[in-house]
C-alpha cells in the first residue's frame, strides 16, 4: 500500500474506534454494563490496530496487550508501559462480557456493573487519545526513512 492508503485505512479504524466509544457510553447510560465493557474493549483494539495499519503492518489477534507489546514501532511510543497496562485492563472485557459461560453460573449482565463500564471506558479513552496522538505525529522522529 502507499503511505496515503495506509493513512486512510488507519483513519477508518480510528473513526470506528471512536464509534465504539460512543456506543459504550450509550450502553452504559442504558444500564447495559457488560455490553459497554465489550464496546470499550473494541474501541481499544481498533485504536491500536489503526497504528499497525498506519505503518503498513497487519495486526493479528484480539489481545490489545499483545498488539501493543508486539507493535513494530514500539520504540517510538512514549509511555509504552502505560499503554501495555491499559491494554491489559481492556483485555479482561473481551470474552466474559459476551458469553454466559464466560463466568461461573452468572450471565454477563449479572456480573458487570457501572464501575466496570466506567473503568473500561476510561481505559479506552486513554488508548484512543494516545493512538490519535501517535497517528497525528506520524512519522515520529527517527522513523527509518527506508520504511
Amino acid at each position: 500500500m502507499s503511505q496515503s492508503e495506509d493513512r486512510d485505512t488507519a483513519e477508518r479504524w480510528l473513526a470506528t474506534a471512536e464509534d465504539d466509544l460512543r456506543a459504550a457510553r450509550t450502553l452504559a447510560a442504558a444500564g447495559l454494563y457488560a455490553h459497554a465493557c465489550f464496546a470499550a474493549q473494541q474501541c481499544g483494539e481498533k485504536a491500536i490496530k489503526a497504528l499497525w495499519y498506519l505503518i503498513d503492518e497487519d495486526p493479528w489477534g484480539h489481545s490489545i496487550q499483545k498488539l501493543v507489546m508486539q507493535f513494530p514501532a514500539l520504540e517510538y511510543v512514549s509511555e509504552s508501559s502505560t499503554w501495555v497496562e491499559k491494554a491489559a485492563g481492556l483485555d479482561k472485557f473481551y470474552i466474559p462480557t459476551r458469553y454466559p459461560n464466560g463466568l461461573p453460573d452468572l450471565t454477563p449482565g449479572q456480573s458487570y456493573f457501572r464501575h466496570d463500564a466506567e473503568q473500561g471506558m476510561a481505559l479506552a479513552v486513554y488508548l484512543l487519545a494516545a493512538s490519535r496522538g501517535w497517528f497525528d505525529a506520524f512519522p515520529p522522529m527517527g522513523w527509518p526513512a527506508s520504511r
